[in-house]
């Protein structure tokens, strides 16, 4: 695979509504992305292909934040805790398999 794509790309609402109402951004969605991009980093060759761990703005879900959505296979997930965040790391990148408890449609 070509070093400069990427095999996974894995994208952090951390929006903070103007307005009030429930937000990413509110569940600490910035310190669980940043934790993500150390975990990716410290996984290295345990994932196949390079990651991205990217923000994004509102995707328009914000009563079932704080979440995540990882790209080529468009699977959301919902998080809570670093746990978390490793579960769906080394499950999904590592293993090529969905963790269904924390997966929304």
């Amino acid at each position: 695979m070509d070093e400069h794509f990427y095999r996974y790309h894995l994208f952090f609402c951390i929006n903070k509504r103007s307005d009030g109402g429930p937000c990413c951004a509110d569940h600490g969605a910035v310190e669980m992305r940043d934790y993500a991009k150390r975990r990716v980093a410290e996984l290295g060759d345990a994932i196949e292909g390079n990651v991205r761990v990217n923000a994004a703005g509102c995707m328009n879900r914000c009563g079932e934040g704080p979440l995540l959505v990882i790209y080529p296979e468009g699977v959301w997930y919902r998080y809570r805790t670093r746990a978390d965040i490793d579960e769906i790391l080394t499950d999904h990148l590592c293993k090529g398999r969905t963790v269904t408890r924390l997966r929304i449609e």
